[in-house]
Order: structure tokens, then sequence, then C-alpha cells
């Protein structure tokens, strides 16, 4: 443990300034203005598995962008540990409220990082999280420490739903073969408390579009006579939860996981100050689903947002204006037994009968997946809980996320592996936000945490 902590301190300067070169790209993967920026990413994460020690490392192809594959086979008959990332990052909007452009990274300190944290896209989601595996994985190579088999999965369109995972996963399953799958694209509770990631929330992304006259009207010889379809839009979205933000979709909770009374007990002990969450957000008081405290609404119960609205005219100044149309981005999150495919049916007829007469309303989905739950008597849960508590000094405790991952169910479907969710980032690390950062702290001990996952992995395994 020594060696990999004097190790970090001596190349710490480096492993930053190797980040921060990471960060500079801007590869948005969701924009095609950058997309020669995703595929120079692409090749820098190439040139760093070869770097780090990864004997085979090639780009391949998808239909999409590519995903970068590595690997170090030190004996076949050793378990394999297979390492999923991405390299692609959220779009910076809206860019006026970044404090530092969000391709030029810089380090400020901060409350909760008092050594400094790297503002930028992708800092925490996913470059910094995953670019500690390529150090961790230098380390045991440089020392001979590494204890079985690695391979890395790295892709470029975790942002836009992993368009060709799937695609490449089914086409390369003896390649991808393993005894366990590692991602660390998620976070934990602070700094002094460490957490595992248990279970994810599936997604729904939808886009609707109301329609109502075939042009843009006058609001003053046209209002009150014909529909205006943002007065409609707005109408429609508000149906979709009752007065107790319960959603009304029909059919919507059928399959919903109802975790016991002890269960939720259980959840309870993870450390949260609720007057310090809404002080963080500058919320007087929180909102959501009666029946259910803050931790429970954002992670076991489902959730349906509004992500964008728009329509008319958002310029300077005024224009009266009834709009053609009227758009908007949904998004809902599942727990595990939802399928995502279901629902997204279940909310496009409930959409469109919500229309009156006079629009017309079409529902795009964009992209989805499943939920998904990881036992915590596992192997790879044990090893992460030892690394964790030898790092920390204290054990993890099991979380599940609101976020979603959806390549975690594909995983076990097409791979048959448990994934392991070891996240070093935190809620206020600002992921899909302006000022999105990651603290030098966590970014380091996450390369010191990686390697005691591998020693205990294989121990357990004997």
């Amino acid at each position: 443990m020594e060696n990999i902590k004097s190790y970090v301190q001596q190349h710490k300067d480096r492993f930053i300034d190797e980040l921060i070169e990471l960060l500079k790209i801007p590869s948005v993967s969701a924009d095609t203005a950058y997309s020669q920026d995703v595929i120079d990413t692409s090749e820098a994460v190439k040139v760093s598995l070869e770097k780090a020690g990864c004997d085979f490392v090639e780009i391949c192809d998808t239909p999409g962008y590519p995903i970068v594959y590595g690997e170090k086979i030190i004996d076949k008959s050793l378990p394999t540990i297979l390492v999923y990332g991405h390299y692609d990052v959220q779009p910076p909007d809206p860019m006026e409220l970044w404090t530092s452009p969000p391709f030029e990274p810089v380090i400020k300190k901060t409350d909760i990082h008092p050594e400094g944290a790297i503002f930028a896209r992708g800092s925490c989601d996913d470059k910094g999280q995953m670019y500690m595996h390529v150090k961790a994985l230098e380390y045991m190579v440089q020392s001979n420490t590494l204890p079985c088999n690695v391979k890395f999965m790295i892709e470029g369109e975790e942002e836009i739903g992993s368009k060709s995972l799937s695609w490449f996963v089914e086409r390369n399953q003896e390649k991808l073969k393993n005894d366990v799958i590692l991602i660390s694209d998620t976070g934990m509770i602070s700094n002094q408390q460490p957490s595992i990631t248990t279970g994810l929330r599936g997604l729904s992304y939808v886009e609707v579009e109301v329609t109502g006259p075939n042009r843009d009207l006058h609001s003053g010889l046209y209002g009150g006579a014909v529909a205006n379809p943002i007065n409609v839009l707005a109408k429609m979205i508000a149906s979709l939860h009752d007065e107790n933000n319960h959603i009304t979709i029909p059919g919507f909770y059928d399959n919903v996981e109802e975790l016991s009374l002890e269960e939720r007990a259980e959840m309870a002990k993870a450390p949260f100050n609720l007057e310090n969450y809404k002080k963080a957000l500058d919320l007087n008081d929180v909102y959501g689903e009666k029946g259910y405290v803050t931790n429970e609404r954002n992670s076991i119960r489902p959730t349906l947002d509004v992500n964008g609205i728009w329509g008319g005219y958002t310029g300077e100044g005024a224009k009266t204006v009834i709009a053609s149309k009227a758009f908007a981005k949904i998004s809902m999150r599942l727990v595990p037994n939802q399928d995502w495919e279901e629902i997204t049916e279940l909310f496009t007829k409930y959409f469109i009968s919500l229309a009156p007469a006079g629009v017309t309303v079409k529902v795009k989905p964009h992209h989805g997946g499943q939920g998904y739950v990881t036992p915590i008597d596992s192997i790879g849960y044990k090893a992460a809980n030892m690394a964790y508590t030898e790092t920390f000094g204290v054990p993890a405790i099991p979380v599940r996320s609101g976020g979603s991952i959806p390549i975690v169910a594909l995983f076990e479907k097409e791979l048959k592996s448990k994934t392991i969710l070891m996240g070093f980032g935190l809620d206020s690390d600002a992921i899909h936000s302006p000022n999105e950062h990651f603290g030098i702290f966590n970014y380091l001990k996450g390369i010191e945490t990686i390697p005691l996952f591998y020693k205990y992995f294989v121990e357990l395994s004997k």
C-alpha cells in the first residue's frame, strides 16, 4: 500500500498535467461540429493505454464514433477485469455560466476541495475517472504488481446513449470475455465516506412536438380563435403529474419495485443533511413525490422531467406571435423492472391522448436503457469494499444512484458479467452543468484505490 502512495505522490504533477491535456480536447459527441475532436480524443486515449503498459491497443471502428480497446494478458488462467469508460463529454452550454472556459482546464480551490479541483468539461464525467484506471495500470506494470489480466473498452458515445456500443459488444464477445467489469462513472458520498453504487435507474428520453396552425400567426388577429401550441404543450406537460407529484401515465408504476421498510431503513443510514442539501442548491424547500424522502425520490423512485422547452419568439424585445409549433425534451428515470421501451410506448399513447382538438402531436423517442441492481455479496463488491476500506479507513456504504448507465444492463445480458461501480466523484462536482470539476484528492485517491481492487478480486477468486 505504501508503494502505491509513494508512486502517486512522486508522479502526481505528471498525472494532473496529462489529464489536463486530455481535457483540452472538446470531445462533444452530441454536436457534429466537434466530430474531429472526438476522433482525436480516441487517438489520445490509445496512446495513453500504450504508454501505461497495454501490450495491444486498437481503435475499433463502429457505425458511430470509435471504441478504444486495449489489453494486457499476463496469464490466461488468471481472472480478467474489463475496464469500461467513455472519452466523450456533454456539451458545455450555457457557456456564459462558466467561470473559466470549459476546455481550458484550471485548478481552483473550493470549500469541498481545499487541495484544488480541475475545472473543465469532462473532468469528472468521465475523462478524469476513466484516466484513473490508465494510471493505475501504469503503476501496476511499473511495479510488477499486476495480479491478473486487464482489458479496456473506452467508448465515445456514452453521452448520446452509447448508440454503437451494443453493436460492438455483440460482435466482440470473445474479445471482451471477462470475470468482472469495473466502471468509474459514478460518485461517492464524501471524501471521508466512500460508497459503492449498487443500483442505477433506467432511462427513456423523448422529444415531443405540438403543431397548431400552418404558420406563425399575429396574436392580435388570431389570439383566442386558434389553439396556441405553446399554451397547449404547457398544459399537457402539467398534466403528467398529479397534486402529489405522482406520474399520471396509466400503467407507469405497474412494474415498479417497492422496497421494504427494512431496505429503506438501510438506505437511510447513509449520511445526509437536508439543510446542507438545500443550502448547496439555494433552495428554500425540497420537492417531489409524496410519501418518500429526498434520497428515495432520486434513487429508488421513477421520475419524469422536462429537460428543455421551446417555441415562438425568444429573441430580444417583443414579437406578438402565436407559434405554429412548440417542442419539449422529456426524460423519464426508471427503476429496476420497468422496461424503457414499454414506458416509451405508454408515454407516447398517453401524451397524444392529452392533446385537445386544434393541434397534432408527434413523439420522437431518442434513446433509453434498463435499470440495474448489483448484489452486495459478490466477489467484485467485496473486493471493492476492501479496497475502499484500506485507502479511506472506513468501509464503503452501498447506495442506489439516481443516474443511468444503460450499458450496465447490456453488459450483463451480452457478456454475462457483473459490473462494479467504483466512483470517486461527488454530487457537488457539477457534472453536465457549467463549472464541472473533479477534486485532485479524488483523482489521486482513485489511482491509489484501483490497484487494491485488482489485488483483492484475485485473492477472493481463488
